[in-house]
C-alpha cells in the first residue's frame, strides 16, 4: 500500500491528505434536516448527515489528492451509527480510489494489540468467507507500550501490504512533558525521547520496505519542524504524516524539512481548513454558502497545494 500512496502522491502532485474528521457543529443545516427527517431526532440522523458530508467533500476533491485520513473519535462519538458512517466512508473512498489512513492511534499488548490490528488494516475469517472489519489501508498507532503494542501490527501489515503511522512527535502544545524529555542511550548520548522513538521506527521499518519507502511510517507535527529536519534523517525511509497545518498554525514553509529532495516522503493533513472552509470569510467572498460547501472545500484543497507546492519549489 506505500507503494499505491507514493505513486498517487507523484501522480496528483499533492503530498497533502484530508481529514474527514466531522463535528456535530461542521455539518450544514441542511444536511441534518434531512437526516432528522428521515430518522427522527436520533443519531442516526447524525450518521446520514455525516456521510453525506463526506461524500459530497470526497466527490469534490477526490481527483486532486491521493489520501484521505478520517478520525474515528469523530465517529465514536455518535455510537454504532457513527461507526456505520465511518465504515460507509471509507467503503466510499475506496470507490473512489483513495488511500485511507484510519486515525485510530490504537496500541495495547500481545492479543489486544492483534485484535486491533485486526480489525483496522486485517482480516477474520468466519467459516469460509473473509471479512475486512473497517479495511483502513493504513492505521496510526500509539508506540508508548513498546514492541509488545507495535509487533502484532507490523505482522499483519506485512501479511496484507497494508501500513502504520506510529506517533512520533505530536502536534499539540503539550507533548514535550514527554515527548521531548532526555534519555540516555546505550552508549551514554542523551536525546530526546522523540529521536529514540524515530530510531526505532526506522528500525521496525527497515523489515517491511515497499519499492522506495517502507510500510512503516511516522506523525510528525507541522508545529515543530526543526524537529522534522532532525527526524527526517533519522526516518530516511519512513512516509511522515504531518499533522498540524493550517487550523493548528502550521504553514508550508514549515514543511520543507518533512520532505526528501525530491518532494516525497511526506504527507501533510488538513482536517477542519478543508472540510470546513465553507465557513472561512476567503471562501464566503467566492460565493461559497452552506449549499455548496463542498465547493470551499475543493478551492481550499487546490490552495494548500498551491501553498506547499510553492514552499518546497523555493526551500
Amino acid at each position: 500500500m506505500i507503494n499505491k500512496l507514493n505513486d498517487k502522491i507523484k501522480k496528483t502532485n499533492a503530498p497533502i491528505v484530508v481529514g474527514l474528521d466531522p463535528m456535530l457543529n461542521y455539518l450544514p443545516k441542511h444536511l441534518l434536516d434531512a437526516g432528522i427527517k428521515k430518522h427522527g431526532e436520533s443519531l442516526e440522523a447524525v450518521s446520514d448527515a455525516i456521510f453525506e458530508y463526506n461524500k459530497a467533500i470526497v466527490d469534490a476533491t477526490y481527483d486532486l489528492i491521493p489520501a484521505v485520513k478520517p478520525q474515528v473519535a469523530m465517529y465514536e462519538q455518535f455510537g454504532l451509527p457513527g461507526l456505520e458512517a465511518y465504515k460507509k466512508t471509507i467503503d466510499y473512498c475506496h470507490e473512489k480510489d483513495l488511500v485511507v489512513i484510519g486515525d485510530v492511534k490504537r496500541g495495547d499488548i500481545g492479543s489486544t494489540s492483534a485484535a486491533y490490528a485486526t480489525a483496522h488494516v486485517g482480516k477474520v475469517t468466519v467459516g469460509g468467507k473473509t471479512f475486512r472489519p473497517f479495511d483502513e489501508d493504513f492505521a496510526t498507532v500509539n508506540p508508548y507500550l513498546g514492541s509488545d503494542g507495535i509487533n502484532p501490527f507490523v505482522d499483519v501489515c506485512k501479511e496484507e501490504k497494508r501500513g502504520l503511522f506510529i506517533l512520533v512527535k505530536t502536534s499539540n502544545p503539550s507533548s514535550g512533558e514527554f515527548q521531548d524529555k532526555l534519555i540516555e542511550t546505550e552508549d551514554g548520548k542523551k536525546i530526546p525521547l522523540y529521536e529514540y522513538v524515530g530510531a526505532m521506527v526506522d528500525k521496525w521499518g527497515a523489515d517491511c520496505m515497499g519499492d522506495e519507502f517502507s510500510y512503516i511510517g511516522a506523525v510528525v507535527g507541522a508545529t515543530y519542524p526543526e524537529m522534522g529536519k532532525v527526524l527526517r534523517n533519522i526516518m530516511p525511509k519512513s512516509y511522515i504524516l504531518v499533522p498540524g497545518y493550517g487550523a493548528q498554525g502550521g504553514k508550508g514553509v514549515d514543511l520543507v524539512n518533512f520532505f526528501n529532495k525530491d518532494g516525497l516522503g511526506a504527507i501533510v493533513n488538513s482536517s477542519r481548513g478543508i472540510i470546513a472552509a465553507y465557513t472561512k470569510d476567503q471562501y464566503k467572498d467566492k460565493g461559497i454558502t452552506e449549499q455548496n460547501f463542498a465547493d470551499a472545500s475543493r478551492l481550499a484543497v487546490i490552495d494548500m497545494v498551491e501553498d506547499i507546492s510553492s514552499a518546497l519549489k523555493n526551500r
